[in-house]
């Protein structure tokens, strides 16, 4: 690896390029997390809302397919496993490098995940976020700007990376130099990569970019959309979250690929709250029919960058060589 692009975590976690798969709950499946370990990057299985039977299945498939990287872990939604935390001790037993937990406060998971011999990443939407972080003694920090895809917090609290991870690297460097960084949030080529090292990150956590690859577990649908669709595309609300009667607790919302559907309830949250039913009916028929004019597609403000489906090694290799050139 170029001197310019490594760093503490590629070294720690063994990387040829200092990227991790972000853990995209029903997206980054046990095909996708191994090939991204395979290609030198820390593949995160996305165990997201803690569905035993799924997280089982495909982080079996990831240990799997990748063979003896090292390089497979998995991510989970803290309040979601407030509730049942199976999955996460099922994880645990097989002893994976690294477990990323987000949304929520993660000290009560932290002793668990360090007796089994993971890193715990834990990831924050704001600066005030970081003592909970070093104080649960988590290896990596994970600064999530709006930018992101999926879930953040809202518009009113999110941080944009550009200030928000030198900001956080300052922070860490005071109060606990020995914690590594990590971007999260429209980081989808070698320029993006690069500008997280030198925002002062020590690497990048990609989620919309490997969304759209070969191995992604994302609709095909979904993922033709993204190629069409520029920045200017996405919108974060808690429309989607609604329409699938995901109950995410405040201050959280959901971005990704502002549809027919969505423009349609934009100005009307209110009176989707108050009755969800015939709105869910329809957003049901276009997940079954494969119309992404009804149905959601989860990628951030980076989908501008987004323009071909290769394979996750290739989106590695392409970021990776770009970065080096840009770096060196």
């Amino acid at each position: 690896m170029n001197l310019a692009l490594a760093s503490r975590f590629s070294r720690r976690f063994d990387l040829a390029s200092p990227i991790a798969l972000a853990p995209m709950a029903l997206a980054s499946g046990g095909a996708l997390a191994a090939a991204c370990a395979r290609a030198g990057t820390l593949g995160l299985v996305g165990g997201g809302y803690g569905d035993l039977a799924w997280t089982s299945r495909e982080y079996g498939l990831a240990q799997e397919l990748a063979g003896g990287t090292g390089r497979i872990g998995c991510g989970f939604i803290v309040w979601k496993l407030d509730q049942d935390a199976s999955a996460l001790d099922w994880v645990l037993e097989r002893r994976p490098r690294a477990i990323m937990l987000s949304f929520g406060d993660p000290q009560r998971y932290a002793a668990r995940i360090q007796a089994s011999g993971a890193e715990l990443i834990f990831q924050v939407q704001r600066l005030e976020e970081l003592p909970r972080a070093v104080d649960a003694g988590a290896t990596v920090v994970a600064v999530q700007g709006g930018e992101a895809g999926g879930h953040c917090v809202d518009s009113l609290n999110s941080r944009a990376i550009i200030s928000f991870v030198p900001e956080a690297a300052d922070w860490l460097a005071a109060h606990a130099p020995d914690t590594m960084l990590l971007a999260a949030g429209g980081i989808a080529d070698g320029r993006t990569l690069a500008a997280a090292r030198v925002l002062g990150a020590d690497g990048a956590l990609v989620g919309s970019r490997l969304w759209a690859s070969a191995e992604s577990l994302a609709a095909p649908g979904a993922k033709q959309q993204a190629l069409a669709t520029t920045g200017d595309g996405t919108a974060r609300s808690r429309i989607f979250d609604v329409l699938r009667g995901k109950d995410w607790p405040q201050p959280y919302d959901f971005r990704c690929i502002r549809n027919d559907l969505h423009r349609r309830w934009e100005h009307r949250l209110p009176e989707l709250l108050a009755d969800p039913g015939p709105a869910r009916a329809e957003y049901e028929a276009g997940l079954q029919a494969g119309d992404f004019t009804r149905a959601h597609a989860t990628v951030g403000e980076a989908v501008g960058l987004i323009n071909d489906l290769p394979t996750a090694a290739d989106i590695v290799q392409r970021m990776t060589r770009q970065a080096q050139a840009i770096l060196g």
